[in-house]
């Protein structure tokens, strides 16, 4: 019998390693079945996105939608009756077959924001809804074509299965996005309006400062964001950006305040008594106040007031050489992360800061990205509600997934394919 050996370290040269052979062939395995997953995810949002057109071209189940919010907001604004009324706003959402059983939808939108509904107040229902839903496509096409042009119209396309696809038709099937649009929501709005400023702060300030307008749609969104912009124009002197918002601002109001005098009372009346406090918005601030204290409300703040200390910083640091087309984008999403409440659909302000990173980055950081997006989409065909906490954890996705992507590019795989 031998007796024990002591090893000298050699023998470690005698193990067998895999043959270059086997290495490569389990690299095209696992090659193979992330192209797989990816190309599923992409069908699934091709179905998702063909079945929202039919939706919104045949009216189907239209009736379900925010949309119809808006529309009759907008019949009783242009017949100087109270826009935020939801008495009135419920029987007209009821006579469009909107089921009595769900709680009244009314537009939370401040006043100035009652000139994008007042055209709707003049035509009928399916009338309505097939223009909001042309406009809401436009928005987001007009927005994604602008990106890619103030991004160099990067030329470089990702194969998969032997399929040549565009990076930009990552964002153009983003979850969020479809959802917003399948809604009827005004995020799409808020989207475009920041794209506007973005592609324009330089060439034409006071049109840029025009555009502000349709983010202040949902100004929520853009609490540290408007924090380092108002910073900025003191800074570098850019007053025209401010007037700008200022005039589009003040020209809005008064044209709804021409046609309804009291609309500001009736907005303050109808966030006082709607119960906006009760309900469960899946965001970070109202999450984070549901889990210490309910009914303090100003804990939902507290995010909000945390991102506009870092924005301040995140500016201040960076103002000597400060680009809105490199920092705006991050600037927006953390943004709309932090923000008092947000909804899924609110999401779209990520597209900027994600499509920044998916120009500059491997087809294989692409594909959590996507499955992630597919989730969403699997949750909406699967009818979980937007208020469930399901959705809680989807805007810290697109922060980190943006932070991952900005710091490990990989231009040698984009060269390569």
């Amino acid at each position: 019998m031998r007796g024990p050996t002591l090893s000298t370290g050699s023998e470690i040269e005698s193990v067998p390693t895999p043959s270059p052979q086997l290495s490569g062939s389990r690299n095209r395995l696992w090659q193979s079945l992330a192209e797989l997953l990816a190309l599923a995810a992409f069908l699934l949002a091709l179905m998702f996105a063909i079945d929202i057109c039919v939706v919104m071209l045949t009216g189907n189940g239209s009736q379900h939608r925010d949309f119809v919010s808006y529309w009759a907001s907008g019949q009783l604004f242009v017949h100087h009756q109270n826009p935020y009324d939801a008495d009135a706003i419920r029987r007209l959402e009821l006579d469009q077959r909107y089921p009595a059983e769900h709680q009244v939808l009314i537009v939370r939108n401040p006043p100035s924001a009652l000139v994008l509904v007042a055209p709707l107040g003049f035509v009928s229902y399916r009338a309505a809804a097939l223009l909001w839903s042309l406009l809401l496509v436009a928005c987001w096409i007009v927005s994604v074509r602008m990106l890619w042009v103030m991004q160099g119209r990067p030329t470089q396309r990702f194969r998969v299965l032997g399929y040549s696809f565009p990076p930009r038709l990552v964002p153009l099937l983003f979850a969020p996005a479809l959802m917003c649009m399948l809604a009827g929501q005004t995020g799409l709005f808020a989207l475009l309006g920041l794209v506007l400023f973005l592609r324009f702060h330089r060439s034409q300030p006071f049109l840029a400062g025009v555009a502000l307008w349709l983010c202040a749609l949902k100004p929520h969104l853009f609490l540290p964001f408007a924090a380092v912009l108002l910073l900025w124009v003191i800074v570098t002197r850019s007053y025209p950006v401010l007037v700008g918002a200022i005039l589009a601002l003040a020209t809005s109001t008064a044209v709804a305040l021409r046609v309804d005098p009291l609309a500001w009372a009736q907005y303050t009346q109808m966030m006082r008594t709607i119960g906006i406090e009760r309900e469960f918005i899946p965001c970070l601030g109202i999450a984070l106040r549901f889990a210490i204290n309910p009914s303090a409300t100003w804990l939902q703040y507290v995010p909000a007031a945390l991102g506009c200390i870092w924005a301040v910083w995140y500016y201040w640091s960076r103002r000597d050489h400060w680009d809105w087309l490199q920092h705006g984008p991050l600037l927006a999403l953390v943004s709309m992360l932090v923000s008092p409440y947000a909804w899924v659909t609110d999401q779209v302000l990520a597209v900027p800061a994600l499509m920044w990173a998916v120009h500059r980055t491997s087809r294989g950081i692409l594909l959590p990205l996507a499955l992630a997006s597919a989730a969403i989409e699997v949750a909406v065909l699967c009818n979980i509600y937007m208020h469930s906490a399901f959705y809680l954890w989807t805007a810290p996705a697109w922060l980190a997934w943006y932070l991952y992507a900005a710091r490990y590019p990989d231009h040698a795989d984009l060269a390569s394919h």
